[in-house]
């Protein structure tokens, strides 16, 4: 039950922003998270290290996401993820990587992968132990990406 409000509050995350600039939103998201009490309920960058070092390779052996995941540069994405998530989250770092779009163009991402990473990411996140409303704080900032990420209907 908890994954499926989770799902819709992700979903109509998307909903909100959607009339929004991808850049636009994601500043103001970061904005109002520079309070870093997101940062900090995910254990600084260390804890954010640490999340992505299980979620990536879980996505890799992942029935549902592993096509996408399995020949991954795992240490390099571990490395991106962590950047992402650490800035997004309200913490001093920079992301340094690529524009999500561009990443994802040809995969032939559809919304039902997406929605399994994002199901693996809850599944991480419950088992570290980060509390639910800064999940949720997270999830809202990574929701606009669907956009930028899912490349097929």
């Amino acid at each position: 039950m908890i994954r499926f409000i989770c799902t819709l509050l992700l979903a109509a995350s998307a909903a909100l922003f959607h009339g929004m600039g991808e850049a636009q939103t994601r500043d103001a998201q970061t904005r109002d998270l520079m309070t870093g009490s997101v940062y900090r309920a995910f254990g600084e960058k260390a804890g954010i290290a640490a999340l992505m070092e299980v979620f990536v390779e879980r996505l890799a052996v992942d029935a549902r996401t592993q096509v996408f995941f399995s020949n991954a540069d795992k240490p390099r994405l571990k490395e991106q993820l962590t950047e992402q998530l650490c800035m997004l989250s309200g913490g001093p770092c920079r992301y340094t990587g690529a524009q999500m779009r561009g990443v994802h163009r040809g995969l032939e991402i559809g919304r039902g992968d997406f929605n399994a990473t994002v199901e693996v990411l809850q599944d991480c996140m419950d088992e570290r132990g980060i509390a639910f409303g800064a999940q949720n704080g997270m999830l809202a900032v990574l929701a606009p990406m669907h956009r930028e990420i899912v490349t097929r209907d």
